[in-house]
């Protein structure tokens, strides 16, 4: 069964975010004023593991990162790919990452902002993969724990939860246990 890709609830993003904890960025940019390059540095910030894919530069770092050329060069554990390319590309990328799905580990295909692509997400679901379109990880992980309101940003949630702080005190924020 798919489920409707027009929005998400809270329980299902933060679960993810909670229980996936390797992304490859498919699509990632070395260029420091790109989306995937500051999304890349917030979540190693945040403990997760990035690992960049990009043919163009593979074997290069990006925030002391290596860079490989393509998902199926990726060692396991992966948990998301993470799809920094165009709406139409993220079908084959989608298609890829299925068939790798098993060697992985995978567990959810994540489609930034801008890109939606419903042929691909029926495809991993059907592979028994969660999937996220036309979001990004890092301005939910701002969203639901609270750290993206710092900036005057209605995070949509009301709550009288203190916030779950982050080893390195209260400017990090985390989601917290479920």
């Amino acid at each position: 069964m798919t489920m409707s890709h027009d929005s998400y609830s809270d329980d299902y993003i933060a679960d993810i975010l909670r229980d996936c904890r390797v992304f490859a960025f498919v699509g990632a940019s070395a260029n420091t004023s790109r989306p995937s390059y500051f999304a890349m540095k917030y979540l190693l910030l945040k403990g997760y593991k990035v690992i960049p894919v990009n043919p163009g530069i593979a074997g290069q770092e990006i925030l002391g990162q290596t860079v490989v050329g393509r998902i199926a060069d990726l060692a396991a554990p992966v948990d998301v790919i993470d799809v920094f390319r165009n709406s139409e590309a993220a079908l084959e990328v989608t298609r890829e990452a299925v068939s790798l799905k098993d060697k992985l580990g995978l567990k959810a295909i994540w489609m930034q902002l801008g890109v939606r692509n419903d042929e691909a997400a029926q495809i991993a679901e059907a592979a028994g993969l969660k999937v996220v379109m036309n979001r990004c990880p890092k301005i939910e992980y701002g969203r639901l724990s609270g750290e993206i309101g710092w900036a005057g940003i209605n995070t949509g949630r009301l709550t009288s939860t203190r916030p779950t702080l982050g080893p390195r005190g209260v400017q990090n924020q985390t989601i917290g246990e479920k």
